[in-house]
C-alpha cells in the first residue's frame, strides 16, 4: 500500500465505519471503549490526510495526530482491555497499564514542551519530537499496547495483539523513522478484526443479565 493524502482518506472513511458498526453492534457498556478503536483509528488517518494536503510541517493536524497517536492510544488500549475482559484476568493486566500510564505521561509532557513537525518521505511520513530515553518510551508503548492485547485471555483480543506485534516488527524493518506512522496505519486496518470480536460478544449480554438473576435465586432458595 501507497501511503498519500488519498489513500488515508480512503482508508480513514473506511476505518471509521467499521468503527461506528462495533459501537452499534456493542451490547455491554464495557466494550465500549475497544469497540470505539477502529472508530478513533479511522478518524486519525482522517488527520493525516490533511498532515498530506498540508505537506507536513508543525501545524494543528501534525499536533492532533501526534496526541492520537502518542499518548492517546497508549492509555486507551490497556483501559479498553482492562474494561472488558472479566475480573478475575484484570490482575495480569496490571503491568500494561502501569506501563501505558507512565508512557503516556511522558508522551503529554513531550508533545506540550517541544514541537513535532511531519516530513514527508516519498510514499511515507515520518514524524520528528525529539524524546528522551525514546528506546525505554518505545517499550512502554509496546508493553501497553500490544502486551495488553495479548495478556487479555481473549481469543479475539489475542489474535489482534498478534498481528499487531508482527505489523510492528515488518514496520520498523522496513521504515525505522516512518515507523509510528505506518505502524498506525497498520494497526487501523487490523482493527478490522474488533467487528468479529464485537460479533462474538454478542451472546455475553444475555449471560450478564442471567448472573444477577441467578443469584438472586440462589439466595432465595438458601433462604426457603
Amino acid at each position: 500500500m501507497c501511503w498519500s493524502a488519498k489513500a488515508d482518506l480512503v482508508a480513514g472513511a473506511g476505518i471509521a465505519a467499521v468503527g461506528v458498526a462495533c459501537v452499534v453492534r456493542a451490547r455491554r457498556r464495557r466494550d465500549l471503549p475497544l469497540a470505539a478503536l477502529p472508530l478513533l483509528l479511522g478518524a486519525h488517518q482522517l488527520v493525516e490526510s490533511v498532515v498530506w494536503h498540508a505537506g507536513g510541517g508543525s501545524g494543528p493536524a501534525t499536533v492532533a495526530w501526534a496526541v492520537i497517536a502518542l499518548p492517546l492510544l497508549v492509555v486507551w488500549v490497556p483501559v479498553g482491555v482492562v474494561c472488558a475482559v472479566p475480573a478475575r484476568a484484570r490482575r495480569r493486566l496490571t503491568v500494561p497499564l502501569a506501563a501505558g500510564a507512565v508512557t503516556a505521561a511522558a508522551l503529554a509532557h513531550a508533545l506540550a514542551t517541544r514541537p513535532v513537525t511531519a516530513e514527508i518521505r516519498g510514499h511515507t511520513l515520518a514524524y520528528v519530537l525529539q524524546l528522551p530515553f525514546s528506546r525505554l518510551l518505545i517499550a512502554g508503548y509496546l508493553t501497553a499496547t500490544v502486551g495488553s492485547l495479548l495478556l487479555s485471555g481473549d481469543r479475539g483480543l489475542t489474535v489482534l495483539g498478534i498481528l499487531v506485534a508482527v505489523g510492528a516488527l515488518i514496520c520498523w524493518a522496513l521504515w525505522r523513522v516512518e515507523f509510528v506512522s505506518t505502524w498506525c496505519a497498520f494497526a487501523a486496518v487490523c482493527s478490522v478484526v474488533l467487528l468479529l470480536w464485537v460479533r462474538g460478544r454478542q451472546g455475553l449480554e444475555a449471560v450478564d443479565r442471567a448472573g444477577p438473576d441467578m443469584a438472586r435465586a440462589r439466595g432465595r432458595g438458601d433462604g426457603s
